[in-house]
């Protein structure tokens, strides 16, 4: 039985600073990124492939590709938590989704996709994960593989016109 529970690793909520705010008036799109990015490293932690992987292995993940939906505005002093879904892995790539919500409002405040490859710090190339950390990431994907797969996983970039146009 895996340790991992059939559902998104969720990470701490955490409050939105004033300077992370833009001239619009809202979080900006950098600092989205930087939240999103903040949380995946909470459940790389949790699944072995984080901190631990660096300084037991001398190996971490790296992106290889991601994509960020923004779907709701946050606002200084604004509340948000992130939940992390595995979606599918291998020897040495992890595929994961995560969903920022915005705790006020109780509304997904942005979606983030990414592909990931872990990669020897030395050597500087992609490697594979050590067994005891493959077998943790198998866990995971076992425990994720009947949720559903959120909505904007894989979607493509464009702008959408109607028929009329």
């Amino acid at each position: 039985m895996s340790e991992f529970e059939t559902k998104p690793i969720r990470t701490q909520t955490r409050e939105v600073p004033t300077e992370w705010i833009d001239y619009n008036g809202h979080m900006n799109v950098a600092y989205y990124l930087m939240a999103i990015d903040q949380a995946l490293d909470e459940a790389f932690d949790a699944v072995g492939v984080g901190i631990d992987l660096v300084q037991k292995f001398g190996m971490g993940p790296m992106a290889l590709v991601n994509t960020i939906h923004y779907l709701d505005e946050l606002f200084a002093g604004q509340h948000y938590y992130c939940e992390a879904q595995l979606l599918d892995a291998d020897h040495k790539r992890m595929h994961m989704f995560v969903t920022m919500h915005h705790v006020e409002k109780g509304t997904i405040a942005a979606t983030y996709e990414t592909l990931s490859m872990n990669v020897d710090l030395t050597a500087r190339r992609s490697a594979n994960y050590p067994e005891v950390v493959a077998s943790r990431i198998q866990g995971l994907l076992e425990a994720h593989k009947g949720l559903p797969w959120p909505d904007q996983v894989g979607a493509g970039i464009g702008i959408r016109r109607k028929a009329a146009e």
